[in-house]
C-alpha cells in the first residue's frame, strides 16, 4: 500500500502558527491585546533565516497618562511610531545596551504599545544560539526584552516596520488558558502607575523572564 503524503509533524502551540495576525489585532485597546499576545509567534526573517518564538511575557505602556510609558513625555522624535497607526514596531535602546520591540496598538494618535519580554523558542534556535552565544536548552535564549531582540536580530532598522509585512510579523497560535498578571517590571518611578497589573505571562512557563509576584 502507497503511503500518502502527510503534514509536517506540529506540537498544540505551532498548528495555526501560519496565519498572519491582522491589523484588527492590535487595533484594540492596549490590555485586551497585550493578554492576547501571549501564546501567539513572533517572526522575523534576515538574510541568514528565519526565527520565531512564543510570546510568554508582555507589558501594557496606556501613554500619555500613564507615566511608565515612553510616550508620557509627548509626541518626539524617538516616540513617533507610537503615536502612529496601530500594528507597527516600536523599537527603542535599553539602557543604552539592547534593543527592545513594542507593538504598537489601539487607535493612531493614542501612543499606547506591548512591550514583549519574553519568548519560548519555535523556530530557528540554531540562529538563536549563535547570536546568543547559548546553549539550545538554555533559558537565558530569550527570557528577556533585550535578550529575545538579539536572539531574533532585530534592532534599530526595525523601528516603525509594519507589523503585517513579510520580515517582522505575529502569527496566531492555540489560545493560552494559563495567563498571569502582575506589576510591571523596572518602572517603580511611576508612582502609583507602577502599581497596576499589566504584565501578562503564561504561568508555569520557563523562559518567563522575572518570577511572578503573585
Amino acid at each position: 500500500m502507497r503511503a500518502s503524503a502527510v503534514e509536517p509533524e506540529q506540537t498544540p502551540h505551532d498548528a495555526p502558527r501560519r496565519r498572519r495576525l491582522p491589523r484588527e489585532f492590535y487595533a484594540r485597546p492596549v490590555l485586551i491585546v497585550a493578554r492576547d499576545c501571549i501564546g501567539k509567534i513572533l517572526v522575523h526573517r534576515t538574510a541568514a533565516g528565519e526565527a520565531a518564538g512564543r510570546i510568554v511575557e508582555c507589558e501594557a505602556y496606556r501613554g500619555p497618562l500613564d507615566l511608565a510609558a515612553h510616550s508620557s513625555r509627548g509626541l518626539t522624535r524617538r516616540t513617533a511610531a507610537m503615536f502612529g497607526p496601530p500594528g507597527h514596531a516600536y523599537i527603542y535602546l535599553l539602557y543604552g545596551i539592547s534593543w527592545a520591540i513594542n507593538l504598537v496598538v489601539a487607535a493612531e494618535g493614542e501612543p499606547h504599545a506591548v512591550l514583549l519580554r519574553a519568548l519560548e523558542p519555535v523556530r530557528g534556535i540554531e540562529l538563536m544560539v549563535e547570536r546568543r552565544g547559548r546553549p539550545a536548552t538554555s533559558r537565558d535564549l530569550t527570557n528577556g526584552p533585550g535578550k529575545l531582540t538579539q536572539a531574533l536580530a532585530i534592532t534599530g532598522h526595525d523601528y516603525g516596520r509594519d507589523l503585517l509585512g513579510d520580515k517582522l510579523f505575529l502569527e496566531d497560535a492555540s489560545p493560552v488558558r494559563r495567563i498571569g498578571r502582575s506589576p510591571r517590571i523596572n518602572v517603580d518611578y511611576a508612582g502609583d502607575w507602577a502599581k497596576r497589573p499589566w504584565r501578562f505571562y503564561e504561568r508555569g512557563n520557563r523562559y518567563v523572564s522575572v518570577a511572578p509576584r503573585d
